[in-house]
């Protein structure tokens, strides 16, 4: 076991007497000190606002998100009830009528949520089969990502990321100050990790963190179980998010296994499989000896009372989100299908609820706006390299893959 991982073993470590982090003055608060009396000595009419601006976010590219629904009616001049809206890996047919309900009876908005979420996370102690006290809920996933990263980097410290994969994980890093190495994934159609260029970073950079995901977006590939076994062995934080896990039929949750690793932690959402991306919930399993500085650091109401409420009554109707499960999966077979009769489509096998197409013969852009022009709305990259010319298709409704199909019949006939 790394000397990393036994300091967390004594978390007074990190305190002192009254359970404060215990902070040492340094010959470079002193200067900074310096620094803020010369400043001081300015009017505020002197003042350049941006030197209060942390050095390396002034040089952060802001991340880019999806153009939400109303922007899009607008610009396509159409109704969002004539958009086919295939561009962001949402769940087509919505949250369990349940959710409706809740929201419609919300008993205490004026009253401040349940800090931990007690309730949620009994519910999904109960499915996951872990210990709640394992479990903490935040505003999606996104967040957890941003407070795991918060509690462990120091500036400079080492994140690996996998590319291509999710935006999030090296925006956040660069975020709270991180070094992003990437280790890119294999060649299409599999996009398998590189096991062996991972350990290799370990080793020359002792990162902290190292990100997986499985089903993996863009692609929809599945994490091999002895590549993960092997990485798991990494004096390194694996942290697996599991977005899209409850679409794979050959991937093996890992969320049960960590109260019993050290360096495992695994994120899940409601956002795709429950419906629920518009109001913001995901969840994520942490071990024992981390998880209370997640909580140290985390927003007391993060989670909103609406928020709450819909994933409860989201998880009270199991039988919908598997029935909505079942047709997306079908779906997807029957999209992979058609996509492949055209000569200018090469879609990627996917164990998730969008597949990944790389165009050929024809511009990937021209396809996107082509579509786009009829209302259909997917996502087109440019980059990175191993996915440029590509286009990632939400899996949608049956009458939204025939959209679809008339569509690319449309662009193949000119």
């Amino acid at each position: 076991m790394s000397a990393r991982f036994r300091l967390a073993h004594n978390p007074k470590m990190y305190l002192n007497g009254r359970g404060v982090p215990h902070r040492q003055k340094s010959s470079t608060s002193r200067t900074n000190s310096s620094h803020s009396r010369a400043k001081s000595s300015r009017t505020s009419n002197e003042l350049i606002t941006t030197d209060f601006v942390r050095k390396h976010i002034i040089n952060l590219q802001p991340y880019t998100p999806i153009i939400p629904f109303e922007v899009l009616s607008e610009q396509l001049q159409r109704p969002t009830s004539e958009i086919i809206k295939l561009d962001a890996n949402e769940n087509p047919y919505g949250p369990p009528p349940e959710v409706y309900d809740a929201l419609r009876t919300v008993t205490y908005p004026h009253i401040y949520p349940d800090p931990e979420s007690r309730r949620l996370r009994a519910m999904l102690s109960s499915e996951c089969k872990v210990p709640a006290e394992n479990l903490l809920v935040g505003c999606g996933a996104d967040e957890l990502i941003d407070l795991l990263l918060r509690v462990v980097l120091e500036p400079g410290d080492k994140v690996i990321n996998t590319p291509p994969t999710f935006g999030m994980y090296s925006f956040d890093s660069y975020i709270n100050d991180g070094c992003v190495i990437d280790v890119k994934r294999g060649p299409a159609p599999s996009f398998r990790v590189d096991v062996d260029g991972i350990e290799r970073a370990v080793a020359e950079h002792n990162p902290k963190i190292l990100f997986l995901t499985s089903p993996n977006n863009p692609d929809g590939s599945v994490l091999d179980e002895s590549d993960l076994e092997r990485l798991l062995c990494l004096p390194v934080l694996v942290v697996l998010d599991e977005a899209y896990v409850e679409f794979s039929s050959s991937y093996t949750s890992r969320i049960a296994e960590v109260p019993n690793r050290k360096n495992l932690i695994v994120l899940r959402t409601f956002s795709k499989r429950a419906g629920l991306a518009g109001i913001r919930v995901g969840y994520g399993a942490f071990p024992n000896e981390l998880i209370e500085f997640i909580w140290r650091v985390k927003q007391p109401y993060n989670v909103s009372v609406i928020a709450e409420e819909a994933a409860m009554a989201a998880l009270s109707n199991p039988t919908y989100l598997q029935d909505v499960r079942d047709k997306i999966v079908c779906e997807r077979a029957r999209l992979f299908t058609l996509l492949s009769q055209f000569d200018f489509m090469d879609p990627f096998p996917s164990e998730s609820n969008f597949i990944l197409c790389r165009v050929t013969g024809a511009s990937a852009e021209f396809i996107k706006k082509s579509l786009l022009a009829r209302g259909i709305v997917i996502r087109y990259y440019s980059s990175p390299k191993e996915i440029s010319d590509c286009i990632r298709i939400s899996v949608g409704r049956p009458e939204d893959t025939d959209a679809i199909i008339a569509g690319l019949t449309s662009i193949s006939s000119k």
